[in-house]
């Protein structure tokens, strides 16, 4: 039987409205990340950073990031996801991404552009659906501990 994911914290943009929730299945070893709303460059952005202070502290090799409720163009923070994010991202111990598209075309755009820089780094695939992700990323190798 699973153990029930710890809901970790649900973050808000500047206007107040749900951005973002953190769930963590331990036993899984899933930091799963569910975006909520209209996201902007700085919305990403603000998410990553709290979604790097979680990784560093959970040291998850596995997300889940699941877009399907959110809608958007966030292409100008790819940049800073690239060079700052996944580095640090990658340093603590993230190994593989479950990606599951917004509907709107425009973020799936956008999504594709990042698993594009991604894929060389740690192991990434889109989805359409949340189950059909979180199967792949169960069948992800688990990181080999250090000796």
């Amino acid at each position: 039987m699973s153990i029930p994911p710890n809901h970790l914290e649900t973050v808000h943009d500047i206007h107040g409205q749900l951005l973002l929730e953190f769930w963590h299945y331990q036993s899984e070893q899933v930091l799963y990340a569910r975006w909520f709303g209209n996201i902007t460059a700085e919305a990403v952005i603000q998410g990553a950073q709290q979604a790097t202070a979680l990784q560093s502290w959970l040291h998850c090799p596995f997300v889940l990031n699941d877009k399907h409720e959110a809608t958007g163009d966030w292409s100008e923070a790819m940049t800073w996801l690239e060079y700052e994010w996944l580095p640090q991202a990658v340093k603590d111990g993230l190994r593989a991404v479950a990606y599951v598209f917004a509907t709107d075309v425009s973020n799936q755009i956008v999504s594709i552009e990042f698993m594009k820089r991604v894929q060389p780094h740690i192991a990434i695939e889109m989805f359409y659906d949340a189950s059909m992700a979180w199967d792949w990323l169960m069948r992800q190798p688990l990181p080999r501990a250090s000796a």
